[in-house]
């Protein structure tokens, strides 16, 4: 009992429980009536046995010639036969025949006729049939006994037929399969009909247990009728099925409400629709008497039985407090959008809008910023002046009545944004209105204003560091509720937020406003006119900001041409001020002639000495890198001899518009202290060749490689008869971006040919007798060049020149004269590479004026070193009054002394 016990506890389910209590009960019934079948088969065939037994005796008693036969001589012989055929025949064990005196003539069993039986035979002697059950000779057995009549009526004989109850069980025992067979039918029909009606039950109980639905319902009952929203469950025909308390209070339903339709509790007709209805609703408000319900509907099918069921909740105090924390939350939302809208670029005009764009509509109707004049112009303000610029409104309508924005505003003592200027603190009007400082200083403004539907005002100072950049006023109009003291503190944190970034833009439009002006001044400001190149250019700072690309197109001597090209990393002041120090830089080098790659290895040493000092400064930035590009023509020969430090490659477009890179010496950029040698490289051009270089701002970009930026360029640049300004415009429209991140410098330079008849050489001797022939060639020469006005000049000049290479320099000695449209140009070479000085000479002295002199009567002079030795070299320029003459300086006499020394 304890393990069935276990196993009744282990079925939790109330499905299963139910599930082995019918199982029993109907093990139970069908046992019970196996058992009555059995019990009731028995008596049947027992009863079965009583009529069959008598029935054969009656019909054997009465069958004829029985008399005769008993009256026989042998009635065993005669009746023998006939009982046994009549046996078979009535389906009974024997049937006996007795004589009256108990002796036996008939017997299933031969060995009992003859015998004499005793046995309860008195009361078919007697005349009375009868049928018993009694131990006989065939053993336990039903039998019948009928007397035997003669034609008197006179009992002649006793006829009995028995059946053994083993006979009897034996029929019995062949019902018993069938029975057990349909007791095991109805089992197996029960327990599925059980089964069945267990699996719907526990799908509609969901597989609790009875403990478990009992604490289901009591929690179910404790919960609907505790929580403190009405609860209604609906049927399928609109009639409410059930209600909780609270529920019966928000709709006063009567006390008879369920099992009634909805449509009859006396509810508002459309809040009576929506429950009858068959569709969901989430949070559709109510008006029940005067309570706000919102009214939450989900249908239950097909999770559920046909039906809805609806929540009520009374929303009348919430919505008060609902409001204010959704006002509450519209506030810090726009704060944050704020933090990420205002503040994005770097103008202040821009900045001041976004922060009007922000709160129009959201917390003000119109927005309004005006700042001070110095803000606008990156200054800090100081002074109290009310005196302010509109930058911003926004909201306004066409024909509004408030200040233009690009004006300058003045605002009386009294008007709130004066006072907010002046006080640095909050101003908040309520009513327009009734505000007579307001309206004082232009009435008629002010009543336009208010004609436009404003009717509130909060202004707030921006101040930033300490200082008060200027005000933004908020102006609430129509149905807008006024300012209150809550919305003082977001407009304060909005303006707090406005004042940063403005202060910000402020001071970025002082530093940008100083950087430009510093590299205007850095720059080159208009390209020289030469005689070698035709040259025009671009520069285009950053969207960021000033940078350190600069360009620069320098005449050196012998009629050659310096272009150069460089780029300092970052932007700002201190980019702008390291590129001016190396432009300066390349102009002082490129006055010593030097060749391009000396050039560079001179800068590199500066430029790492510069970045060592700045780097022993903890507040110098430093220079993060450098790069630059130095090329040289010689319109004589028509060759270019370049060199570059990290910078991108001189391009050269040929004259019939073929564009290519040639190859250089790749060189590290400047200032890494890696003391390598630069490499130059030199190629010979045609007349009319353009030379680009550029800075890597021009092909360099995020969104594209270097590789398609250069064939872009290329593409650019390819095409004949163009002019230089023709192909800066061609290269900008096609390679520029909208917005470049980098600076971008362009210069282009177009080449032309010296004429060789302007041209004039003569090689001579280390001798004093070959100065005269020499010079006199180069009178002839110039006679020939119709320059007469500068023979003497010249002749004095060339006089000098070569008699210091005959007397302090080595073979071989030549001269040159080149003549191009603005200058005559006198170079004597030879093979020493000791530069003379100018020195200023004694009164005592015999010598040392001679450089003076050529100083004196030539534009400009110097020294150009050469693989060989050196040239000396100085230019005359054309331009009438430009150069001094001889008989100016009171140098006739001299000249005479000196060709008297030289031989003729």
């Amino acid at each position: 009992m304890r393990g069935i016990s276990r196993q009744w506890h282990r079925v939790r389910s109330l499905a299963g429980q139910v599930f082995l209590l019918q199982l029993a009960i109907v093990v139970l019934v069908v046992a019970a009536a196996l058992a009555a079948l059995v019990v009731q088969a028995q008596r049947d065939s027992t009863d079965d046995a009583r009529g069959r037994t008598l029935a054969a005796a009656q019909a054997f008693a009465l069958s004829p010639g029985i008399v005769a036969a008993l009256n026989s001589p042998d009635p065993t012989a005669v009746l023998q036969p006939l009982a046994e055929a009549a046996r078979k025949a009535g389906g009974v064990d024997a049937i006996i025949v007795y004589k009256l005196n108990g002796i036996t003539l008939t017997h299933s069993d031969p060995g009992q006729i003859g015998k004499h039986v005793i046995g309860p035979y008195a009361q078919a002697a007697a005349g009375q049939p009868f049928t018993r059950t009694f131990q006989g000779s065939l053993g336990l057995s039903v039998i019948s006994a009928v007397p035997v009549r003669d034609a008197h009526g006179s009992v002649v004989a006793i006829i009995s037929c028995p059946v053994t109850v083993e006979t009897v069980q034996q029929r019995v025992n062949r019902q018993v399969p069938v029975l057990i067979g349909s007791g095991a039918g109805a089992l197996v029909i029960a327990v599925g009909g059980a089964g069945l009606v267990s699996r719907r039950l526990r799908r509609q109980t969901h597989g609790l247990g009875p403990v478990e639905m009992t604490r289901m319902y009591e929690h179910h009952d404790a919960v609907l009728h505790a929580v403190r929203e009405g609860v209604l469950i609906i049927g399928d025909d609109g009639r409410l099925t059930l209600a909780n308390e609270e529920a019966r209070r928000l709709l006063d339903l009567p006390a008879d409400a369920e099992g009634r339709h909805v449509a009859d509790l006396g509810l508002e007709a459309d809040l009576a629709w929506l429950l009858a209805a068959r569709r969901s609703a989430t949070d559709e408000v109510h008006l029940v008497a005067d309570r706000l319900l919102a009214v939450n509907k989900r249908l239950a099918a097909p999770t559920g039985p046909a039906g809805s069921v609806a929540t009520l909740r009374d929303t009348t105090e919430l919505r008060a407090l609902y409001g204010r924390a959704e006002t509450a939350r519209e506030r810090l939302k726009l704060l944050y959008d704020a933090g990420g809208r205002i503040g994005t670029t770097l103008d202040v005009t821009r900045t001041a809008e976004q922060v009007a764009e922000v709160a129009v509509p959201r917390f003000a109707g119109i927005v309004t910023v005006d700042l001070r004049e110095a803000v606008l112009r990156g200054e800090e303000p100081s002074g109290g002046s009310t005196a302010m610029r509109r930058v911003a409104a926004v909201g306004v309508r066409e024909g509004h009545p408030f200040y233009p924005t690009d004006e300058p505003v003045r605002f009386g003592d009294t008007h709130p944004i004066a006072v907010g200027l002046a006080g640095g603190r909050a101003v908040l009007v309520p009513d327009l209105g009734a505000s007579g400082s307001w309206r004082a200083q232009e009435p008629e403004r002010a009543r336009r204003i208010l004609e436009c539907g404003v009717h509130s005002l909060l202004v707030v100072p921006l101040r930033a560091r300490g200082v008060v950049l200027g005000t933004v006023a908020f102006w609430r109009t129509e149905t807008s509720p006024p300012f209150d003291e809550e919305d003082v503190s977001v407009a304060e944190e909005l303006a707090a937020q406005a004042a940063v970034c403005i202060d910000n833009a402020r001071r970025y439009t002082r530093e940008h406003a100083m950087a430009v002006t510093l590299q205007r001044s850095l720059l080159p400001r208009e390209l020289p006119e030469h005689t070698a190149l035709e040259t025009a250019y671009r520069y285009l700072p950053a969207q960021a900001g000033v940078g350190g690309d600069w360009f620069d197109v320098i005449p050196l001597s012998g009629a050659r041409v310096a272009l150069v090209v460089g780029d300092v990393i970052g932007h700002g002041l201190h980019a702008a001020a390291t590129m001016g120090r190396l432009r300066t830089t390349v102009l002082n080098f490129s006055a010593l002639d030097m060749p391009p790659d000396e050039l560079l290895g001179r800068l590199d040493e500066l430029v790492a000495r510069i970045d060592a000092e700045e780097a022993a400064d903890a507040d110098g930035p430093g220079i993060t890198g450098a790069t630059c590009q130095y090329a040289v023509y010689d319109p004589v020969a028509g060759q270019v001899v370049t060199a570059t430090a990290g910078h991108p490659g001189l391009a050269v477009v040929q004259p019939d518009g073929t564009a290519c890179f040639p190859e250089v010496p790749i060189c590290p950029p400047l200032g890494l202290g890696a003391r390598l040698p630069f490499e130059s490289s030199e190629l010979t051009v045609p007349e009319g060749s353009r030379l680009v270089l550029y800075t890597d701002g021009l092909i360099e970009d995020r969104d594209r490689d270097l590789d398609v930026g250069l064939e872009t360029l290329r593409t650019a640049l390819a095409g004949p008869d163009r002019t230089p300004e023709a192909t800066c415009e061609a290269v900008m429209q096609a390679m520029l971006p909208a917005q470049p991140k980098d600076d971008v410098a362009l210069l282009v330079a177009r080449t032309r040919r010296l004429d060789p008849t302007r041209i004039a050489e003569w090689d001579m001797p280390c001798e004093p007798a070959a100065v005269a022939p020499v010079r006199n060639a180069c009178v002839r020469r110039l006679e020939d060049w119709g320059l007469e006005e500068l023979t003497f000049s010249t002749e004095l000049i060339l006089s000098e020149l070569i008699t210091n290479a005959v007397r302090h320099g080595g073979e071989p000695i030549a001269v040159r004269l080149l003549w191009d449209q603005h200058t005559l140009i006198c170079e004597v070479s030879d093979g020493s590479s000791t530069s003379p000085r100018p020195r200023i000479a004694k009164a005592s002295d015999e010598g040392g004026r001679g450089l003076f002199l050529v100083a004196r009567l030539a534009q400009r002079w110097g020294t150009r070193y050469t693989p060989t030795g050196k040239v000396i070299w100085a230019e005359q320029s054309l331009h009438d009054g430009a150069t001094p003459v001889a008989a100016d300086l009171g140098l006739t006499a001299f000249l005479s002394d000196v060709s008297d020394l030289e031989p003729s």
